[in-house]
């Protein structure tokens, strides 16, 4: 039999944010069975086969598509209905609409599989596949039991059991894909087997007692700093876990390294989980937390940004060329854009399991433009309800300012995939464990005596407020006042297991919980119980496999209220339980789960009369109406398995990787490698654009003026007599000179190069004194042409360039006017004399062909003669500073030394290597150069200097 991923009462979790002292948590309620007649002792192991230590047995895991001649997951069919593949449909679609509608048109035309079932790299040659895949999870799936030397204890880890079967299907033989679970250690503990007591100094009894000073503190016995994890116990650890079946590689987060004894030192292990589940988890789920100074969240922010970059590390110590990675979930949402800086054309899933909240709640969220930067870094980003993703994609407009639809964000270049892949169960073996252990049908029994006569309904939840345990007990009271000839016949079986989740931050929130929990249930059982009758039963605990899945039998309806939650495979698990019952199910509305399974009773939990009316509703179902629900609901997720899901979400990805060019994606500029190389370079390059990059772009360009936070910075950069800083602008000389000529380190080049200014100079040098510019009045009469024609465009007439600015027109009759404009003067003066039109952003310029940005850059890199910079940081914003880039691409510089940058939300394909959304980013990242780590920055510090700064500015 498959392991169960259910928690046993023995594996209680060791992560569990601090020993809580309230009462109803105490070993002596949590530990009591919910069944009686059966001690924590007598509980027997289900039988298992062999390979039994794994919390999922991929030998017994539902078989999936194999390569080549071993069979395929999918009935065979006859040749007669045979039918083009998905993939072949999808082939060539223009846009990502496009591809979804082929992809749904193929999924509704034929049940056949295609040849991605069989074998994805023949069905994806130009992927150039290797068969290998990587799935990163936060942690590991045991709990990790360390003594020196000795082999590692290695206990099922609770939660997630849906992904956990997920990665056994994937770790099976009846996979395609060689799969790589790559995961964090979790809280290591020492092995219970080794913990010793402390040794007591031996005592002489004839000796007199030793005198106590009541004013000195009793000394206090030293303890451990922290645990210390040598080179032979973690290569032990990795044996262990590739012997227990499927290969899976830990991610060791430590405080310290011990060089000279080549030992990790953990201490504070849970801090690499606090800002994942106090600030991520909470937004996501619509919370929010009370305000703080923010040096915590600072802290926690630099932990997660570390951690996800030793994830990105471990991965790309184990990758070769054509792998696809998969990314699990809220605590490793920056890891995809990570693996995209080091490697831009690597192949990324992305999976969220958790809600995806709007716009409006998203956007409190402090750091919410690098967690949005973080996932799109993704070729494919899945979520579990179409709600969930069309908050992301909207997010992705308000926040980053990316176009967006129904079919993705088109971010930094590329096409990202956005879709919806709701999360099954393994139903065979859930049917197994729940139908063939004997100690169920032993559970069933004594449970059916105890309540014998008594309607039951059962609702297993974790202990946190968004399972909406309170309003479920709400709604049970208002049902037996509502409906009284149900009091002393229905009975409201409650299992609350403790949250892993840390919500909070020390504020005893769990307590609280549990405190509103029990006073109600303790409310309701005084009035309307009895000596003889209890109509809530509250079961604080974690509940062995055998004791869950009698309940889910036994019930005559289950209920689940949670306010929000992501995928509840409860409800799906109590569908496959009740295939002999057919007890009906009652679902939330705001549970991933109930756009999947809408043959449940949908209710809203705050609403309490709503609920209520349900509750009598399912009790009084007729046998028929139950089970046509049930066939429904039934035949829904024996279908909708979590193999299937696997496969959907694999083969989605890959035809959206054939489908769209991923070569020309541009990722989010590495903070953590600009700042590492900034620091060993002793000659650096600094060039600027100034509209768009510097400042933001605005209708007029005289008031695009920078703030004094700009000059600050540049003043700062500049005042380093290692760093030559330029500014190269379209601009013309006045306006740089009043605006920026009070810095005398500043070197400026006006008119896209037209003129020099050097560093501690006022002179300016005219580049172009020597060309003939007769061409301008033809140009001028062809520009006061159009400006006549479209109101509210003007033009800006400097010494070399000519704009024809249309940022005040109608948008869309402005772009009208210079598409027949541009079209006028190429067919006209480009023709006559040797300049060039250009466009830009709400302009057309025209300028000579000689004179461009990309031979100011090769000028100043010339300069520096056999001595090159060490560090050069280009920075643009439109199609004329792509001129800059083209040129260091050309240059003999290191490409590790150069760093292009494109600064904006277009979507647009860009020389440049790295992209930053708007000018306060580059602000913000200059700042980070000069010493000055803003919040956003100081995960980039914690990685280079391996500590987290203090201040909070």
């Amino acid at each position: 039999m498959a392991p169960t991923t259910r928690p046993n009462n023995e594996d209680r979790e060791p992560f569990e944010p601090r020993q809580s002292e309230h009462p109803a948590l105490h070993p002596s309620i949590t530990n009591v069975p919910v069944t009686p007649g059966f001690g924590l002792d007598e509980e027997k192991e289900p039988a298992r086969e062999k390979n039994n230590s794994l919390p999922f047995d991929p030998e017994t895991a539902t078989p999936g598509p194999a390569w080549g001649d071993k069979g395929s997951y999918f009935p065979k069919q006859s040749g007669n209905d045979r039918a083009s593949s998905s993939t072949e449909q999808a082939a060539g679609a223009p846009t990502g609409e496009e591809l979804l509608k082929r992809l749904s048109i193929s999924s509704e035309s034929t049940k056949k599989p295609d040849l991605a079932d069989v074998d994805p790299r023949a069905a994806h040659p130009g992927l150039n596949l290797s068969g290998r895949l990587i799935s990163a999870t936060f942690a590991v799936p045991y709990n990790l039991g360390y003594s020196k030397g000795n082999d590692w204890e290695m206990n099922s880890r609770h939660g997630t059991s849906a992904l956990f079967d997920s990665f056994s299907y994937l770790a099976s033989s009846s996979s395609p894909w060689n799969h790589t679970l790559v995961g964090w250690t979790g809280e290591i503990s020492n092995a219970k087997a080794t913990v010793e007591a402390p040794v007591q100094p031996t005592l002489n009894k004839a000796a007199a007692p030793i005198p106590v000073d009541p004013k000195k503190p009793a000394p206090q016995q030293q303890q451990p700093s922290g645990i210390r994890v040598g080179r032979e116990d973690r290569e032990r650890l990795e044996k262990q876990l590739e012997r227990h079946g499927g290969k899976i590689v830990p991610v060791w987060l430590v405080d310290e390294v011990d060089d000279g004894k080549d030992e990790y030192v953990l201490k504070d292990q849970s801090r690499w989980r606090t800002y994942a589940e106090h600030e991520l988890y909470t937004i996501l789920h619509y919370k929010q937390n009370e305000p703080a100074d923010g040096r915590a969240a600072r802290k926690s922010w630099a932990d997660y940004y570390r951690m996800n970059k030793l994830f990105a590390d471990r991965i790309l110590e184990i990758y070769s060329p054509g792998d696809i990675i998969m990314v699990h979930d809220y605590q490793l949402m920056l890891l995809p854009s990570l693996l995209r800086q080091r490697l831009p054309n690597i192949y990324i899933g992305f999976f969220l399991h958790v809600p995806f909240p709007s716009s409006e709640f998203y956007r409190c969220l402090s750091r919410r433009k690098e967690i949005l930067e973080g996932v799109l870094g993704a070729n494919m980003i899945g979520f579990q309800s179409f709600s969930y993703s069309r908050h992301f994609s909207s997010c992705c407009t308000r926040v980053l300012g990316f176009d967006s639809s129904s079919a993705g964000v088109d971010a930094y270049g590329a096409h990202v995939a956005v879709d919806v892949f709701p999360i099954g169960i393994n139903s065979i073996s859930t049917t197994r464990q729940a139908f063939e252990a004997p100690e169920v049908e032993e559970r069933i029994k004594l449970i059916r005596e105890m309540y014998a006569g008594k309607k039951l309904i059962v609702g297993r939840d974790r202990l946190d407020a968004v399972r909406g345990v309170v309003q479920k007990l709400q709604a049970f009271e208002m049902f037996l006042e509502k409906y009284p000839e149900w009091q002393e016949k229905v009975v409201l079986i409650q299992v609350t297991s403790p949250s892993a989740v840390v919500s909070e931050r020390g504020d005893n929130t769990q307590e609280k919980m549990v405190n509103k929990i029990s006073d109600l249930a303790a409310k309701i059982n005084g009035t309307y119980g009895s000596l003889s009758f209890t109509p809530v039963r509250h079961f604080p605990q974690y509940l062995s496999s055998e004791e869950y899945f009698a309940l889910l039998r036994i019930a005559d309806v289950g209920l689940i209220t949670s306010v929000r939650d992501g995928m509840n495979t409860t409800s799906m698990e109590y569908v496959v339980c009740q295939k002999e019952n057919h007890g009906p199910l009652i679902l939330s509305e705001f549970s991933g789960t109930a756009g999947s399974l809408s043959g449940a009773i949908h209710i809203n939990p705050w609403d309490l009369g709503g609920v209520a009316d349900a509750i009598n509703d399912a009790l009084k179902m007729s046998s028929k109406e139950r089970d046509d629900q049930h066939q429904e609901l039934y035949s829904h997720v024996v279908s909708n398995n979590v193999q299937s899901w696997t496969n959907n979400y694999l083969k989605r990805l890959l035809t959206n990787l054939s489908s769209f060019d991923q070569s020309f994606a541009t990722p989010v500029l590495d903070r953590a490698k600009i700042l590492s190389q900034y620091r060993q370079a002793k000659k650096r390059l600094f060039m600027f654009d100034y509209d768009g990059t510097l400042t933001p772009i605005v209708k007029d360009p005289a008031a695009a003026i920078p703030s004094d936070r700009v000059i600050r910075t540049l003043k700062t950069l500049a005042a380093d007599k290692a760093n030559a800083v330029w500014i190269i602008s379209g601009r013309d000389q006045a306006f740089l000179d009043e605006w920026m000529g009070h810095i005398p380190e500043l070197g400026l080049s006006a008119e896209h190069g037209s003129f020099m200014r050097q560093p501690l100079s006022d002179e300016w040098e005219n580049l172009t004194e020597k060309e003939d510019m007769s061409w301008q009045q033809e140009v001028i009469d062809v520009f006061q042409h159009y400006t006549d024609k479209t109101q509210g465009s003007f033009i800006e007439q400097k010494k070399i360039a000519l704009t024809w600015h249309y940022r005040k027109a109608d948008p869309e009759f402005g772009a009208f006017q210079a598409r027949e404009c541009q079209t006028h003067l190429e067919r006209t003066v480009a023709k006559k004399y040797d300049v060039e039109v250009m466009t830009g952003k709400a302009n057309l310029e025209v300028r000579p062909r000689f004179v461009n940005k990309g031979e100011i850059a090769k000028r100043l890199v010339l300069e520096y003669g056999d001595a090159a910079p060490e560090f050069v940081l280009c920075l643009g914003d439109d199609f004329t500073d792509e001129d800059m880039f083209r040129s260091l691409r050309q240059s003999k510089l290191p490409t590790d030394h150069v760093f292009s940058v494109t600064v904006g939300a277009s979507s647009k394909q860009t020389l440049a290597s790295w992209h930053l959304v708007e000018p306060s980013d580059v602000i913000s990242v200059i700042s980070l150069l000069n010493g000055f780590a803003d919040a956003g920055n100081v995960g980039a510090v914690a990685v280079v200097e391996g500590y987290i700064p203090e201040n909070r500015i």
